[in-house]
């Protein structure tokens, strides 16, 4: 609605940007500038910091060069640390409150953007880039604004990639079946291997399944070492750095183990091979590595 139409005739661009002179692209007045979040897709103002939340999206914290605190709600200034016990913030030179973030927003497409199109089976439909081009009841064809979706047989509707249409419940649903739960103590990494307990289940350089002992790991690309969630590989310095500045040694992956040779501790749980079952505190079993 309300399109600039470019000088040819034949392409066109939204309100508010202009066409470019080779009628290639539309450019639009730059956007203030912003601090880009780790995951590519948010971020925050130029005078903030990225910071993880609770719920795993990303927050901004309204300062430069933030620290995140632990609780994954409120940061400090820069170069302090978080004291969540006495809901402060400690440096040298004095302590200050915490601060709370707010929700990062996402990130806006860059200025110029191609006007690629998606060519429908019949010649002449176009749908825009990122689209995907499904036939209506009409025999026409219509933009499913999901790229390569699944396009529902009522003509109507389409779903994502990977899942299938529910015509009667009005829902996208997995095509793949739920896989079965592991065993107690067992974190399953595919059929045949699985991993103990709070660990990650990480592609080692042999392309087997290794083990992180750590729950909901950074798995990293040289296909050794492994982060804690919510921080990034540096293999330079051979670490784990998180937003905000902190740094950790990172981790060694350990192989995993074969399915089918558990240790039994009881009638109703095991453990993985290699462990040993031993008593919690509530006197149920955990699994000793």
């Amino acid at each position: 609605p309300q399109g600039v139409l470019c000088a040819s005739g034949h392409r066109c661009c939204p309100q508010g940007s202009r066409c470019s002179a080779d009628g290639e692209s539309c450019i639009t007045p730059s956007a203030p500038r912003a601090v880009p979040c780790p995951d590519g897709q948010s971020e925050c103002p130029d005078d903030a910091t990225c910071c993880v939340t609770a719920t795993g999206t990303w927050g901004c914290c309204p300062m430069p060069q933030a620290s995140c605190c632990a609780d994954k709600v409120h940061c400090c200034p820069h170069a302090t640390t978080c004291d969540l016990a006495h809901g402060r913030c400690l440096s040298p030179a004095g302590d200050t409150p915490l601060a709370t973030k707010f929700p990062a927003w996402k990130r806006q497409p860059s200025p110029a953007v191609a006007l690629r199109q998606v060519l429908c089976p019949d010649g002449h439909s176009a749908c825009p880039d990122g689209a995907t081009c499904c036939q209506l009841s009409s025999s026409q064809y219509g933009c499913c604004p999901l790229q390569n979706a699944v396009c529902c047989s009522d003509g109507q509707h389409c779903c994502p990639q990977g899942t299938v249409c529910d015509l009667e419940r009005s829902t996208c649903t997995s095509a793949q079946p739920l896989p079965a739960l592991p065993r107690v103590g067992d974190v399953r990494c595919d059929d045949e291997t699985s991993c103990p307990d709070g660990n990650t289940c990480c592609r080692l350089s042999s392309g087997a399944w290794g083990c992180c002992p750590l729950e909901d790991a950074v798995c990293c690309p040289d296909h050794v070492h492994c982060c804690p969630q919510g921080y990034t590989c540096n293999p330079e310095g051979g670490s784990c750095l998180q937003e905000g500045g902190g740094r950790l040694p990172w981790l060694q992956k350990t192989p995993a183990l074969a399915r089918g040779g558990d240790v039994r501790c009881d009638e109703e749980t095991s453990c993985p091979d290699g462990n040993t079952c031993c008593r919690l505190s509530l006197g149920t079993w955990g699994c000793c590595p």
